[in-house]
């Protein structure tokens, strides 16, 4: 979860680093460091942000054509100057920055500490980097073969550069279980946990393959395995547009990705669906035809966010597609023996391509013979090179941590997804896809009219801003549309917010409302319109403040509820992909309002790439 970023090359280093460093902020911000050689190996680090580190070094040398720098999200160790990235030998020779958790360290620490090395940090990472050294100095092995031979030691998930004193001109690189790509220049290399830090300076990148080290001087990369065997990488070209990743005159990256999905939904659908003949077209799953139409049973593996968009294509596949579905947590999905057969097609969801629960899961279930499909944002990334076939979503780069264009990104390809699978099984008629392709088609300029909205949601929010708790209720697709909302609130607010099917509140939830509980209810037009208004006249009967999400024109929520919200009116399919935007505007505004980093919330990271 952790953010990387390395350069070797002709340019000063200092420059590149701290920018990566701010590009890859979102994937942690407990902590900062950098380390530089120009005569000498010299390592800053500080807890704090970015900027704190920033701050820290200005008034010290920073020249050198080679560096390296590591933004953290804590795992072993609390957030700390001490225990900040990068971390150095015993002999101050070497230096190390890590993505990703070694499993055996304390094993192995033990060891270290019988043979005389000491420990400044609590992290699994200066074990490492003291392993490596120990192996040097046990057996006289130059530092390539010493980090091969450390690697086949550990075990975990690991993404990793190493730069030593004795070696000024050279990175060491090597993954497992983590991302790390290298950027290709002229006389010059880049590495980085993604692109982002990359595409500045060059197009050209390689995916390093689990087990697989990099050698890299500014002239020169060699990719090697982790059994010594020359590997031959493959150098893709990035598509990826720079102004994606600034703000762009807005307060912060979620706003900015707010008022991107009209944009981002119709990335996603273009040249994919053909309203005037009723066609779905994905190429990513073609060569599954066949297999889509035999196939018993859909189980999708996500978490949080992504798992929700999951729940979302639960509905939709099950109803247009007719085939069972179960929405599985990846985290518990391998803990439980998982009966899975070869007639199973799992769909793993993760906007970053590289969720460790989530690659656990499919790496389970491909052992067990079943279809693998990815839905995810990140081109390139772990899961779509594990998959079998896939759908990535086009959202383009997503730096607020709370996920927004993403989620409905998923949510439109999952909706493709059930068509199409409809179309291939023979579970819809040609006349109904054209008439729900035409809607889906229109669902971008429905959500330009929803994002008008946004001044009545801050006076809302304004009303709300101190409240302790909030309860989201929907029914249907907007259930998990509530548990979104719910979600979205409580990561960038800090409020307790839960979410639940309107029909569940009085099965226990009921006991919470009081003049002092706002409900949120998704109350759209459609085929349970009428049990969510009684769920309406529940919560007022009991004096709590009802907040409703409502189809434009609707008069009989707006005279129960407290304040309203409307939305323009859809087919019930997608009422999920309109009905989140107000949610999601709501959460943000308040949590403004709180004072709120919501770019960066407390204890967040954006790519969970630890177990």
């Amino acid at each position: 979860m952790c953010g990387i970023v390395g350069y070797v090359g002709y340019r000063d280093a200092y420059p590149i680093v701290i920018k990566g460093l701010h590009r890859l902020e979102y994937r942690g911000y407990d902590s900062a460091g950098i380390a530089l050689i120009d005569t000498e190996l010299k390592v800053y680090k500080k807890a704090g942000k970015v900027s704190d580190l920033e701050n820290f070094v200005k008034d010290v040398n920073l020249k050198g054509h080679i560096g390296m720098g590591h933004t953290r999200w804590a795992t072993h160790g609390a957030p700390s100057d001490r225990n900040s990235h990068p971390h150095s030998s015993g002999n101050r020779k070497l230096t190390i920055i890590h993505n990703g958790i070694i499993e055996n360290y304390g094993v192995i620490k033990e060891a270290l500490i019988a043979a005389g090395h000491v420990f400044k940090s609590d992290t699994d990472t200066e074990v490492l980097i003291h392993l490596i050294e120990n192996i040097q100095s046990e057996t006289g092995l130059d530092l390539r073969e010493a980090v091969r031979v450390a690697l086949n030691k550990v075990v975990g998930a690991y993404a990793i550069v190493i730069m030593s004193s004795d070696e000024p001109d050279q990175l060491i690189a090597a993954r497992k279980g983590s991302p790390l790509v290298i950027g290709v220049g002229k006389g010059e290399y880049f590495v980085a946990s993604d692109a982002t830090p990359i595409v500045e300076y060059t197009k050209n990148v390689i995916y390093l393959n689990d087990n697989e080290i990099a050698y890299i001087r500014k002239d020169d990369l060699l990719v090697k395995n982790i059994d010594n065997t020359i590997q031959t990488p493959y150098i893709e070209e990035l598509d990826l547009k720079l102004e994606l990743l600034e703000k762009g005159g807005y307060d912060h990256f979620m706003l900015k990705e707010i008022y991107e999905q009209p944009r981002s939904i119709r990335d996603c659908l273009r040249g994919r669906i053909y309203p005037s003949t009723g066609k779905v077209q994905l190429g990513g799953i073609k060569e599954y035809t066949e297999k889509l139409k035999n196939i018993d049973r859909i189980i999708i593996v996500a978490c949080g966010t992504s798992w929700h968009s999951g729940l979302v294509g639960e509905y939709l596949i099950e109803e247009y597609a007719r085939v069972p579905v179960e929405v599985e947590y990846a985290s518990e999905f391998r803990y439980r023996n998982p009966i899975i057969t070869e007639k199973d097609l799992v769909i793993a969801i993760s906007q970053s391509g590289e969720t460790a629960d989530t690659m656990a899961a499919i790496e389970l279930a491909k052992d067990r013979g079943a279809t693998i499909f990815g839905i995810c944002n990140v081109v390139g990334s772990s899961i779509p090179r594990t998959s079998h076939a896939g759908v990535y979503v086009h959202a383009g780069p997503e730096i607020g941590v709370a996920s927004t264009k993403a989620f409905t990104a998923q949510v439109t390809a999952l909706t493709m997804l059930a068509f199409y699978i409809a179309q291939v099984r023979g579970a819809i008629t040609q006349s109904k896809l054209i008439e729900y392709l035409t809607e889906l088609n229109e669902i971008p300029t429905l959500i330009e009219r929803a994002l008008l909205a946004d001044d009545h949601i801050i006076k809302i929010a304004e009303v709300f801003k101190d409240s302790s708790n909030f309860i989201f209720l929907g029914r249907g697709s907007s259930f998990p549309v509530a548990l979104e909302g719910a979600l979205k609130l409580k990561e960038i607010s800090y409020i307790h917010a839960e979410g639940y099917p309107a029909a569940e509140m009085k099965h226990g939830p009921i006991a919470l409302i009081d003049e002092e509980m706002p409900v949120v209810f998704i109350a759209t037009k459609n085929s349970s319109y009428e049990k969510v208004v009684s769920n309406i006249q529940e919560v007022k009967a009991r004096k709590g403040k009802v907040i409703a999400i409502v189809s434009e024109g609707d008069v009989d929520v707006r005279d129960m509820a407290d304040y309203v919200i409307e939305i323009p009116e859809t087919h019930e399919a997608f009422v999920p992909l309109v009905a989140t935007i107000p949610l999601q505007l709501l959460a943000y505004h308040i949590a403004v309002m709180r004072g709120c980093n919501v770019d960066q919330p407390r204890n967040l990271a954006k790519s969970v790439t630890v177990e």
